[in-house]
């Protein structure tokens, strides 16, 4: 009888103590790499989802100072992953710029080839 007690008792122990969320520091690191890594390849605050990222990650961290760790988690992985858009899609239309200048050059070359 005693160990049922026991065993209940640490079950409830148990999940306490998943209950509550950590301070999510290293999502918060990550969240300010994508962050950093945007503007490297240069993303501005002018670009939609760079700003969208920025202002997540200071409701992130604003949270995380506020002790509402899950709500910070969430807003830094959100931060993360529209800093990580921004960059993919400057660095595409980068690439489809140096397509169409490329496309623009053969052109050119085929028209001086048939001219020869």
């Amino acid at each position: 009888m005693n160990s049922a007690r026991f065993s209940i008792a640490l079950l409830f122990v148990l999940l306490a103590g998943c209950a509550s969320d950590p301070a999510p520091h290293e999502q918060l690191r990550l969240s300010e790499v994508a962050l950093v890594q945007a503007r490297a390849v240069g993303a501005g605050e002018e670009q939609a989802e760079r700003a969208l990222a920025q202002g997540k990650y200071e409701q992130a961290r604003a949270a995380l100072a506020a002790g509402r760790h899950k709500e910070a988690r969430l807003l830094a992985e959100q931060a993360e992953l529209d800093a990580q858009l921004a960059e993919a899609q400057l660095l595409t239309q980068k690439s489809n710029k140096q397509v169409a200048e490329l496309e623009q050059q053969v052109g050119a070359l085929r028209q001086q080839l048939e001219a020869l």
